[in-house]
């Protein structure tokens, strides 16, 4: 059978700042297409089955790693997001225990001290402008890109001091990814350095722990050590998931804070509606996850021959969901272009379902929920800069957002 509609789907082709109308085309015309070995599925309906069923496997690693990368393939195999039943099963009961809404509630006040220094960081630097020069800050370098590694970092029991440092490691961790090691030449050296230097840094964490675990009680990793009293993991699977934790909800959030931000700046109705009635925010927060989701596309393995909108999937096909495509769908979300938030967006797929729903999704929705009020209350007059340059995305469009995002205020 061979593909129909606007031609084979690459990944260069898309237009990262809007990806969404050559989605669009997709959907409509080629709805499970195959390109290049790999089937795209584009409609909500296609990526929900695959989700929540248990005909097609995560396995496998962020890209194939090279055998010179000893550190990075270690740590992978180790992260909960790459494994299977029944392994993935057991480590994630171990996060589960420890990562409870009731953790992420009770650091709700500290989240909110957190956002409101960085807010008030960054209006300072906006205010300090030199007389007759247009105030402007970078909005991800000052506020979501830290903001969600001060966070994870509190949560974990890392050291202030250490912060800066786990945001650049966990930066270059992400030089492995599929869309940027095609791009960056030394991206897998990069990151098998940041895995080697994180791997030390939390052995070193647990040992410390070990020996004084009473007084490290009441953070992150403490409460996976003695989860992990009643079913032993070893000490590989407990560094492999701090750093999965840490680099996990890095970037997904960051994106979340920016992108989200950025869409209400381009929906006027909407920010003064949220200005207004600042309770809307949690369902808000759905509903940008669902306009421009956070990651683009994931991918799965197919474990049986399958059969997806009438074209024949065979075991061990390599098969992307596209979850912004699947979050446009109309069939699910009518008028899904327009961001309203009112809508009930429940069961988007930004978080994922099924087994291998986020279980970081409680904190990256408070994250959110907190980041942005902080934003509109501490930034009344929140704008983007003027120009074509005010806002430049990252040449990546799994880990989908801006790089830059230059803001001012206005009065």
């Amino acid at each position: 059978m061979t593909d129909r509609g606007p031609g084979p789907f690459r990944i260069s082709d898309v237009h990262l700042p809007d990806p969404y109308p050559l989605y669009r085309r997709y959907r409509e015309c080629d709805p499970v297409h195959r390109a290049d070995g790999t089937w795209y599925l584009f409609r909500h309906d296609d990526v929900a089955r695959v989700l929540a069923g248990r005909a097609y496997v995560r396995g496998g690693s962020p890209a194939r790693l090279p055998q010179d990368c000893p550190h990075l393939r270690r740590t992978t195999a180790n992260w909960m997001v790459f494994m299977d039943p029944p392994r993935h099963t057991r480590v994630r009961a171990l996060v589960q225990k420890s990562f409870t809404p009731r953790i992420v509630e009770a650091l709700r006040p500290r989240i909110g001290h957190l956002a409101a220094e960085l807010v008030a960081e960054l209006a300072a630097e906006l205010r300090a402008a030199p007389p007759g020069k247009q105030a402007g800050a970078d909005l991800v370098d000052r506020f979501a890109a830290p903001f969600p590694i001060l966070v994870i970092s509190e949560l974990l029991g890392v050291p202030k001091e250490d912060r800066p440092w786990f945001r650049a490691r966990a930066v270059d961790l992400q030089q492995a990814t599929s869309s940027r090691v095609a791009r960056r030449a030394d991206g897998f050296a990069v990151a098998d350095a940041a895995a080697r230097e994180l791997d030390s840094y939390f052995r070193a964490e647990l040992a410390r722990r070990r020996a004084d675990l009473a007084r490290h009680g009441s953070d992150l990793i403490a409460a996976m050590m003695r989860a992990e009293e009643e079913s032993p993991l070893g000490d590989d699977v407990l560094v492999g998931t701090c750093i999965h934790l840490l680099t996990a909800g890095h970037e997904t959030t960051t994106n979340l804070v920016s992108k989200g931000l950025l869409a209400l700046l381009a929906h006027p109705d909407q920010l003064a509606l949220l200005r207004g009635q600042p309770e809307l925010l949690p369902n808000a927060v759905e509903e940008l996850v669902r306009y421009d989701s956070p990651v683009q596309m994931i991918t799965r393995q197919a474990k049986e021959d399958d059969v997806l909108g009438g074209r024949a999937i065979s075991a061990g096909s390599k098969v992307t969901l596209v979850l912004g495509s699947a979050n446009r769908d109309p069939e699910r979300f009518p008028d899904p272009d327009r961001l309203d938030v009112r809508r009930d967006a429940r069961r988007h797929s930004g978080f994922g379902m099924g087994v291998h729903y986020c279980v970081g999704a409680p904190l990256a929705r408070a994250e959110a929920e907190i980041g942005l009020a902080a934003l509109l209350r501490g930034l009344p007059g929140l704008a983007l800069a003027e120009g074509d340059d005010a806002v430049r995305y990252a040449q990546d469009l799994v880990f989908h957002g801006p790089e830059r995002m230059v803001v001012r205020t206005v009065t």
